[in-house]
């Protein structure tokens, strides 16, 4: 038996990476016994040798929290009443003993928000009220926001807030506070991990093979890419029409001389009443006027030259652009204002133009897809006018169905979406009985106008 517990004990050592502070004959006999009952997925089991470890030497190892989440969980889906209570309850102090015992593998914004999540989840079982559970978010969020990353905890955050606003204990300015905080700290996210598939993402371009190490990695990034980009629709749908014009006019109106030389409250006001399609209102003016003058960067040159387009300035307008384009240093940063100007032009119908800016995005930052479905739009809605046949005027669908399917290629969050509009444009393209009859199969033909691009004619 000493055997066995030895060996047992170096491999979780070498597993966890982590010494013994308290080298006793009982604790190494208890902790090879819950960990032989934990591996067999016999919980219950392993709860009482876990249990005496934890409670006498709670360093011992990182297996006793590791391992302890599993357990734990397993005892609150059995239980029911006060015994379900104790449970939960036990659940957050081990996370809290953990924190304490391991803070390099237990971050405290971690922590608070798993500890927060559990309060939501059980909210009924602990007599939780929104407020509370909102301040146990609130917690993670002011203590550790670097570690507080949980897609779905950042989500009930927000949530959380909404329907303390429904319930009248907080005003609307409060919920477009959080609403932009939030989904700041989820752009910082997406950012990081987008910088890191880039990276992958490059290897591959340059036809170099991935280690399975940066395949997995490539694979959690993505999901962690995929799951942002749930919340982020989740977040606006909760929102929903609170932030819509009618709402937002009044807000600001009242809330500018207050705010009308603070360069935060005027970026997010600008911002929101551009996306929300505010920009007619006499008030958007005045804010990005003010945004401009109070802090003048890549963000207001940009939201100047919105105005420009509005009043058909557009040559004012474009120098604006280039200037906006020309000032923002950061690559990300860059590619997501390289594609906002490009949303803009191609707006205009300078679709050319509107390429050349999803081109540089692509460049910035290939891992989003949505330059090529953008790029795809406008050349479908250039058909007609690209061609000097029939025939060559449907081929330009072709095309559209390729940059469709290269942002399903780079981008998960996009895969559904570019299939279907692959599919569809492939649909407009020339038949097969088209292709023999005109004699074009294999052919090559080159699309004229401004996409000044070629296309290969499907072999039969």
């Amino acid at each position: 038996m000493k055997t066995r517990v030895t060996l047992i004990l170096a491999a979780l050592l070498l597993a966890f990476n982590f010494g013994f502070a308290q080298q006793d004959e009982e604790s190494m006999t208890n902790l090879t016994i819950f960990t032989d009952y934990y591996k067999s997925k016999k919980f219950d089991e392993a709860y009482e040798p876990w249990m005496k470890v934890r409670n006498k030497s709670p360093k011992f190892n990182r297996a006793i929290y590791a391992y302890g989440d599993d357990i734990l969980e397993h005892k609150i889906e059995k239980s029911s009443g006060a015994e379900k209570k104790k449970y939960i309850e036990d659940y957050m102090l081990l996370l809290d003993q953990a924190a304490e015992n391991y803070p390099k593998y237990y971050p405290l914004g971690t922590v608070l928000d798993k500890k927060a999540e559990l309060m939501y989840d059980y909210k009924d079982v602990l007599g939780a009220n929104d407020k509370q559970i909102y301040d146990a978010f609130d917690k993670a969020y002011k203590t550790d926001i670097d570690n507080f990353t949980s897609p779905r905890g950042l989500y009930i955050y927000f949530s959380t807030i909404v329907d303390l606003f429904n319930a009248g204990q907080v005003d609307l300015q409060n919920v477009f506070d959080k609403y932009d905080d939030v989904t700041d700290k989820i752009a910082t996210e997406v950012e990081n991990y987008s910088e890191k598939l880039n990276e992958l993402v490059a290897k591959e371009e340059a036809g170099q093979k991935l280690t399975s190490k940066e395949e997995q990695y490539k694979r959690q990034y993505n999901s962690y890419l995929e799951n942002y980009d749930k919340i982020n629709g989740s977040i606006d749908s909760k929102l929903g029409q609170l932030a819509d014009c009618k709402n937002l006019i009044p807000l600001y109106n009242k809330n500018y001389d207050a705010n009308k030389t603070d360069p935060v409250w005027l970026k997010r006001a600008v911002s929101r009443m551009y996306n929300k399609e505010c920009t007619d209102d006499p008030l958007y003016i005045k804010l990005v006027k003010a945004y401009d003058e109070t802090a003048p960067s890549a963000d207001t040159k940009y939201f100047v030259a919105t105005l420009l387009f509005k009043q058909d300035k557009d040559k004012e307008a474009m120098e604006y652009l280039n200037q906006s384009y020309d000032l923002e240093k950061d690559p990300y940063k860059k590619a997501k204002l390289a594609e906002r100007i490009a949303g803009s032009l191609k707006s205009k119908g300078q679709y050319g133009q509107a390429r050349q800016y999803y081109r540089e995005s692509l460049k910035l930052n290939p891992s989003n897809g949505r330059p090529y479905l953008m790029i795809a739009n406008m050349y479908a809605a250039s058909a007609n006018n690209c061609g000097d046949s029939h025939f060559t005027k449907r081929a330009v669908f072709w095309l559209a169905a390729n940059e469709a399917r290269r942002a399903g290629s780079v981008d998960p969050t996009l895969r559904s979406a570019a299939s279907q509009t692959a599919a569809n444009y492939e649909a407009k393209a020339p038949t097969r009985s088209e292709i023999f009859s005109e004699d074009m199969s294999g052919k090559t033909i080159n699309i004229g106008c401004w996409i000044g691009s070629s296309v290969q004619v499907p072999k039969l």
